[in-house]
C-alpha cells in the first residue's frame, strides 16, 4: 500500500491533515528513541501517505517525542506534527502544575529539540490544570505563536464548557483561538465519565455539536478502545463487549474487511471527526487503519453499528460490562 492519502483542514487552520493520525502512545512497545521497531512503523506510515503524527511530552517523558523526531528526520514538508504539554511532572505525576508562562516556554523548547523541529504545527494542553484562568492561557499560548515556536494551539481532554470559556477569552483578549481538540471517541466506549455515563455518548451529544458550531477540529483517539476491540483479544462469552464485537464482525464480514477497518471507518463517518488517532504497532495495523479511513460504509450498516454501540453504551452505564 502506498500513495497519497486524502487530506482535510484541521478546524479553521491551514493545516492539511490525513484522516489517519499516527500516535506514539504505544501500549505494548516502549516509548523510547531506541525502539527500532516503533521507528520502523512510523517510517512505514510516511511510506503509505500518513502525514499527521501525534505525541506528548508525557509519553515516556520525552522518549516518544525523541522517537518521532528521529523517524521524521527526512520526512516531507507537508507532515503535520502535534504534541502536548502535561500539567504534571515526571518526578511527581500526582501533583498538578499550573501552566505558567515559564513552564509553557520551557516545555515547548524541550519538545522542539526532541522532535527536531523549529516550529511545532499544533501544540495542545494535555489536560486542564484546574487553576490557570482562560484569559491567561490564551495570552501565554499567543506568546508561543508570536515567538515563532508553534503555529496553532488547542486542548485535549477538556470539557465543552471549558473549551467555550477559552474561546470566549481568546476573543476578549484578541488572541488566536484554539483550532481544535483531542479526545477519546470510538465505537466502544469502555471509559466512563465520573458520574458513570458513557464518555463517547457525552462527546457525541455535547462536545461535537459545540466543535461544529465553533469550527474546531477533532482528533479522536483510541479507535480500538484501548485494545478492547482488538481482534486478538477474546472477550468473556456473553459479555456486552463480546456482543458488540460480534455485531462489528458481522458488518466486517458483509464488507469483506477486518474489524479494525470497521472501527476506524465508523469514526470517520461520524460528523465532526476530523482525523482518527491510532496507535498502530505494526505495518499490518497501519494498513488496516489506512483502509478504514477510505472505506465507504453503507447507511444501513452504519445504522446497525450505531445500534450496537448504543446497546453497549447502555450496558456500560448500567454496570454490565
Amino acid at each position: 500500500m502506498a500513495g497519497d492519502l486524502e487530506t482535510t483542514a484541521f478546524g479553521t487552520s491551514d493545516l492539511q491533515v490525513t484522516r489517519l493520525c499516527q500516535g506514539t502512545a504505544f501500549r505494548t512497545m516502549e516509548r523510547v528513541e531506541t525502539n527500532t521497531r516503533a521507528e520502523a512503523v512510523l517510517r512505514y506510515c510516511l511510506d503509505v501517505g500518513v502525514r499527521f503524527f501525534d505525541s506528548a511530552n508525557a509519553y515516556g517523558w520525552g522518549g516518544s517525542e525523541r522517537l518521532l523526531g528521529q523517524a521524521l528526520e527526512k520526512a516531507p514538508d507537508d507532515v503535520v506534527v502535534c504534541t502536548k504539554v502535561s500539567p504534571r511532572d515526571e518526578d511527581n505525576i500526582e501533583e498538578v502544575i499550573p501552566f505558567t508562562e515559564a513552564l509553557l516556554r520551557e516545555s515547548v523548547d524541550r519538545s522542539r529539540r526532541r522532535l527536531q523541529r523549529d516550529v511545532i504545527d499544533l501544540y495542545l494542553l494535555h489536560q486542564p490544570d484546574g487553576t490557570t484562568p482562560a484569559n491567561a492561557l490564551c495570552t501565554r499560548m499567543q506568546g508561543l505563536i508570536d515567538a515563532g515556536l508553534i503555529r496553532y494551539w488547542g486542548v485535549s481532554n477538556h470539557p465543552p464548557d471549558l473549551v467555550e470559556a477559552i474561546l470566549a477569552a481568546a476573543q476578549e483578549e484578541g488572541t488566536d483561538s484554539p483550532v481544535g481538540v483531542e479526545d477519546y471517541f470510538n465505537i466502544g466506549g469502555a471509559a466512563l465519565m465520573e458520574d458513570g455515563g458513557s464518555r463517547t455518548r457525552w462527546l457525541q451529544r455535547q462536545m461535537i455539536p459545540m466543535l461544529q458550531r465553533r469550527g474546531l477540529g477533532l482528533l479522536a483517539f483510541s479507535p480500538m478502545d484501548r485494545g478492547d476491540l482488538a481482534p486478538e483479544k477474546t472477550p468473556d462469552p456473553g459479555s456486552s463487549l463480546a456482543k458488540l464485537c460480534t455485531q462489528i464482525d458481522a458488518v466486517a464480514a458483509e464488507m469483506n474487511v477486518g474489524r479494525a477497518e470497521i472501527c476506524v471507518a465508523w469514526m470517520v463517518h461520524q460528523e465532526g471527526v476530523t482525523s482518527v488517532l491510532g496507535g498502530a504497532e505494526s505495518e499490518e495495523h497501519v494498513d488496516e487503519m489506512v483502509r478504514g479511513t477510505t472505506l465507504n460504509v453503507p447507511p444501513d450498516l452504519l445504522a446497525r453499528l450505531m445500534q450496537a454501540r448504543d446497546t453497549y453504551a447502555d450496558a456500560m452505564e448500567a454496570g454490565q460490562s
